[in-house]
């Protein structure tokens, strides 16, 4: 009696092991499964927010102009997006050297930038009679093939609001912001309160004044948009303009867009598109 008793543990013995083993088989597979619908959701998230990143410096980084052509269905725009600096009126010389842009639609989107050159930049883009908005292009992928949109969900800010302003006729999009501030030296304004200043520095930001507000009377804005902007100090959040004070100020000049699929159309369409703030 006792050798079938210990055949019989023995075989309880393997019975039990081989169960905890296809048990763990079991338990490891769903973690398996787990860790990697964990990992995708990261990948996922982490892509997302790169995407994000993208989006967000591409106002922050040196002004880049394209041309978007959208034949036959209309005429094509330039694309101007990031901030203007010293090297920002020559670098659209060059791209406008060649091309028949009198007329065109300038699409903006813009942290700002340099005073002066943007001053100079708006006088290139009159001198053209060139139509400016706020808007980011897109590019829409289908089975008709590769289709460029804008955006309207888009930002300028600061100085871009003065190149919004060189605009023959100008139009901005309910979705797009529009902000103002004071203009500073740009070394300064991270820390604007702490840093100090020379007599010779006031003298350069009052001579700025003067010739941002010469500007702003040349291109038919209104001293409205000097005293908003002049009242937003550096520390300050950005001030955005409602519908009514792009009105107020002459920033909006028409509320029209041209149809789309018209070969007189400026803009193929406007998508709402998720940007986001600074």
């Amino acid at each position: 009696m006792l050798v079938p008793r210990a055949e019989s543990a023995e075989r309880t013995r393997i019975s039990d092991a081989s169960f905890a083993r296809a048990r763990w088989a079991e338990i490891r597979g769903w973690m398996l499964l787990i860790g990697a619908a964990l990992c995708i959701a990261l990948v996922a998230g982490l892509t997302g927010s790169a995407r994000a990143d993208v989006t967000l410096e591409g106002r922050k980084l040196p002004m880049k102009f394209g041309w978007v052509a959208c034949q036959p269905n209309c005429r094509g725009w330039v694309s101007a997006v990031g901030i203007v600096t010293a090297e920002t009126p020559r670098d659209f010389d060059d791209f406008a050297r060649g091309r028949q842009l009198k007329g065109e639609t300038i699409v903006l989107d813009s942290s700002g930038g340099s005073v002066n050159d943007s001053i100079t930049l708006g006088r290139r883009f009159r001198e053209l009679g060139m139509l400016t908005t706020v808007g980011v292009t897109v590019l829409a992928h289908s089975a008709r093939g590769e289709r460029a949109n804008v955006s309207p969900e888009a930002y300028c800010e600061s100085m871009c609001v003065f190149l919004l302003l060189a605009g023959k006729s100008r139009h901005v999009p309910e979705q797009a912001h529009v902000r103002v501030h004071q203009i500073w030296m740009g070394d300064r304004a991270d820390n604007a309160r702490a840093a100090s200043y020379t007599a010779n520095d006031l003298m350069i930001i009052e001579r700025d004044i003067g010739r941002l507000a010469k500007y702003t009377f040349d291109m038919g804005g209104t001293g409205d948009l000097l005293a908003l902007s002049l009242n937003v100090p550096p520390w300050d959040d950005l001030y955005e303009l409602s519908r009514e004070q792009l009105r107020l100020t002459n920033l909006i000049t028409t509320d029209m867009v041209a149809q789309v699929n018209s070969p007189n159309a400026a803009v193929a369409e406007l998508t709402p598109r998720s940007v986001l703030d600074r």
